[in-house]
This record gives C-alpha cells, sequence and structure tokens, in this order.
C-alpha cells in the first residue's frame, strides 16, 4: 500500500491560509539556503502529488511558466513532470501536463489510489481533502512546516474535523529563518 503525506506550511496560530486566503506569509524567508536546499531535496524525491481544485489552479497557473523555472528550476522541473491527480466537483478539464482529474468518491477514489502500485503519495495544500481525509484515516503522515507568524485569523487545515486525532512526533527539523518542520504520524 503507498503511503500518503500531506505537506503544508501553517502558521504558529494553526492557520494555512490567512485571511481573505492569503498565503504570501509562507513565503517569507525563503532566502535561507539550507531551507531552499530542504525544498529542493524534498520536490526531487519523487511520488505523485494530489490536489483539490483551487490548489491546482494555483500551482498550474504558477509552475509551468517561465519565472517559476527560473526562480526554482529543479522544483518546477518536478512540479511539471511529476503525475498529478486533481479531485472536483467543478472541474471539467485539466491540461497541466501528467495530470489526472477525479470526480465521484473522494474516499474510494484515493483508496483506489493507495492500493495501487507507485510511488508514494503527497497531498499539498487543499484545505477542502485534507479534513475528509483524516477523518477516514487515509493519511499516513503530516508534515507542517511551522512559519513563525501569528495570522489571528484564517483557515485551519483541520476545518471540519470534529474529533480529536491523537498524533506522535516521528521527526522535527528547525531552519536559521525560524521554520520548523515537524512531521507527525496517526496515533492508534
Amino acid at each position: 500500500m503507498r503511503k500518503l503525506t500531506v505537506f503544508n506550511s501553517v502558521s504558529v496560530d494553526g492557520y494555512f491560509k490567512g485571511q481573505d486566503g492569503a498565503m504570501d506569509w509562507a513565503h517569507d524567508g525563503q532566502e535561507d539556503p539550507e531551507f531552499q536546499e530542504f525544498v529542493r531535496g524534498n520536490a526531487s524525491g519523487g511520488g505523485e502529488l494530489l490536489f483539490g481544485r483551487v490548489t491546482y489552479e494555483m500551482m498550474a497557473g504558477f509552475w509551468p511558466t517561465p519565472q517559476a523555472a527560473e526562480m526554482n528550476p529543479e522544483v518546477a522541473k518536478w512540479m511539471n513532470e511529476g503525475r498529478k491527480h486533481v479531485f472536483s466537483r467543478k472541474l471539467k478539464s485539466v491540461d497541466w501536463a501528467n495530470t489526472q482529474l477525479h470526480h465521484g468518491d473522494l474516499l474510494a477514489r484515493v483508496r483506489e489510489l493507495k492500493d495501487a502500485p507507485g510511488a508514494p503519495l503527497t497531498l499539498l495544500g487543499s484545505g477542502s481533502l485534507v479534513p475528509q481525509l483524516a477523518r477516514a484515516g487515509l493519511i499516513d503522515e503530516y508534515q507542517l512546516v511551522i512559519c513563525p507568524v501569528v495570522l489571528g485569523k484564517g483557515t485551519s487545515l483541520f476545518l471540519g474535523v470534529k474529533e480529536a486525532m491523537r498524533l506522535k512526533l516521528i521527526r522535527s527539523r528547525s531552519f536559521a529563518n525560524g521554520k520548523v518542520l515537524q512531521c507527525y504520524a496517526p496515533q492508534g
């Protein structure tokens, strides 16, 4: 069975999107060479990506551009060449290379992907998918980059999760830019 990991940036007060959907705060401190090396290494680790519609549209609007290739060529190459899955009720088609669109039962389709042979799966962003998959017990690891900012208001990555989820810390790493990677696995 393939592993499903969530990778997301969150504020110290637990939001993955700020007021009005702002996410620019998550990119502060990108000039840290150690953090950049981590991002490049994490991106080049292979695997297949999962997105909801909103994250897909944001990613597909940036990574295929010349600006993305100039800013971060290794990550842009992996994002553009890697296999991607988009879950949406609204999208009728996708045009980013190597992207498959999925409609219908999210949980059933993710179970099928996890059961299929292949590379690990990573869910990026997608605040509507994380709580649904978390409640169903389909997420094997949560990789959260804690950014040194308090937003005060925003959207929780776990909006819609109604019951406590016990997690265990499996690794942690801090960076000079103040960001801290915290990796958790479901406990129990």
